[in-house]
């Protein structure tokens, strides 16, 4: 804590004035000191760490946000007032919306199913207040956005978190209509019928094992210009995955529900950017189904044709997600995209790379992947390139068809985006491989145990200060 602040708080509360002038608390970051003040009004204050003021940076901002809104909500708070700070370097406006974003994520939980009333104590109210004029400005200017997040990251979240006997692909496309009413995206479901006039055989192939039919979602959001090209957001909807024939070891299937982590991320997101009223064209794709072992299921060794006419020789059921997908790629070129990015859980073979902090990143178009790094940095979603030598693509070679649906147990998060690019279309194109960062097995500042929510805020953070 800086001098000058213990200072103020001894000021305006002289009831705390021994605790603050006191060096028990070193102001790092993550660490809170709750402040007892006597007053009415305000009777405890929270003061947070953010540890050096060289070091300081938005998320810094984000993380002491988290930290004094968890601090609190430990008492059974459910109202908070937040302080807006000046940060050196950082813009008032970029600062109140990290505090608000911190505070705000911080405060989720999954608990619907959970009936003791104890559990459900939240902070139903967070107020960010400030002596400096500016301050409040900004503060004001950044809500609706900081609001539209935390709505698209929660959905997203909740998506994610949900059990298949709640979240499956009918169950899906609805939540997708509910979402959109009244911010003026547009959402149009493709059942099974269509699904095979548009001869998607890839989405119709893991879908062969499930008695629960696919969809093939779409939401459309027109913010911008009517002839702007549009953003085209695609997310794996495999609501769960079994494996197929190829089926998972038992221990920890049960997170699974959230293999459709991709489907809820660009749900999240075009909600989030339609909500802050973005002047873009967005486009959000989802391909759903479950992946279910049966008698009708697909197998090791059957050939699929897919949208675009091309073919893959099956050698894993349990690489599903990249054959649906190939379908939604090939159907993003119908939307004439300024550029098509697509999230999945993809591949395990990630998680051993990157673990679970950082998501892997292929594509096609460097300025693309440039924007998207810039994007993931302000909003501290780790990104890290991996390579589409071609090369690589020796080890999803058919001797049957024109690829094969796995490469084996070397560069798999590599070989599944070189399998993606067969089915891509002529337009800038990146993948993010979320299969660590989309599911959490422990909570962290602003980030919830299990599903994260994550690239929402990317998104909006990308087509808002996209540079063609």
């Amino acid at each position: 804590m800086l001098k000058a602040g213990k200072k103020r708080l001894a000021e305006l509360f002289p009831a705390t004035s021994a605790v603050v002038n006191s060096d028990d608390f070193k102001g790092s970051l993550r660490s809170t000191m709750v402040l007892y003040t006597g007053a009415k009004g305000a009777s405890k204050i929270i003061v947070a760490g953010l540890g050096k003021k060289e070091t300081c940076t938005i998320e810094t901002l984000r993380r002491a946000a988290s930290a004094a809104s968890k601090r609190a909500a430990s008492y059974g708070v459910q109202n908070i007032a937040l302080e807006g700070v000046a940060a050196h370097g950082i813009s008032a406006e970029d600062g109140c919306l990290a505090i608000l974003e911190g505070a705000m994520l911080s405060n989720y939980k999954f608990d619907k199913y959970i009936t003791a009333a104890k559990n459900k104590k939240k902070i139903s109210s967070i107020t960010l207040f400030s002596d400096s004029k500016q301050l409040v400005n900004a503060g004001k200017s950044v809500l609706n956005m900081a609001r539209s997040i935390y709505d698209g990251v929660t959905l997203a979240r909740n998506l994610a978190q949900a059990p298949n006997n709640e979240i499956y692909p009918e169950t899906l496309a609805k939540s997708a209509i509910a979402a959109a009413k009244g911010t003026g995206v547009k959402v149009t479901i493709l059942d099974k019928k269509k699904i095979q006039s548009l001869k998607m055989g890839g989405l119709l192939a893991v879908n062969q094992g499930s008695v629960r039919p696919p969809v093939f979602i779409v939401m459309e959001y027109k913010g911008g210009k009517a002839n702007d090209k549009p953003f085209v957001f695609v997310g794996k909807g495999i609501t769960f995955d079994t494996g197929g024939i190829s089926i998972k070891p038992a221990a920890g299937m049960s997170d699974m529900k959230g293999d459709m982590h991709g489907a809820a991320t660009v749900i999240g997101g075009i909600i989030a950017i339609a909500k802050a009223k973005l002047p873009v064209n967005v486009v959000a794709l989802v391909p759903s189904t479950e992946n279910m072992p049966s008698g009708s299921a697909l197998v090791p060794g059957d050939i699929v044709t897919f949208m675009n006419g091309k073919t893959a020789e099956i050698d894993n059921t349990d690489a599903e997600g990249r054959l649906i997908l190939a379908d939604a790629l090939t159907y993003a070129s119908k939307f004439k995209p300024k550029a098509v990015i697509d999230f999945a859980t993809l591949t395990g073979a990630c998680v051993v790379a990157l673990g679970t902090i950082t998501s892997g990143l292929m594509g096609t178009n460097s300025h693309l992947l440039e924007q998207i790094k810039k994007a993931a940095s302000r909003t501290n979603e780790y990104v890290c390139e991996l390579p589409l030598h071609e090369e690589y693509e020796d080890l999803i070679k058919s001797d049957f068809a024109d690829v094969k649906n796995s490469g084996g147990r070397w560069a798999g998060a590599i070989t599944a985006g070189l399998f993606l690019k067969h089915f891509i279309g002529d337009y800038p194109w990146a993948h993010m491989d979320i299969a660590g960062t989309g599911m959490s097995s422990s909570e962290r500042d602003y980030w919830p145990k299990g599903g994260t929510g994550i690239g929402v805020r990317m998104l909006v953070d990308l087509v808002n200060h996209y540079k063609a």
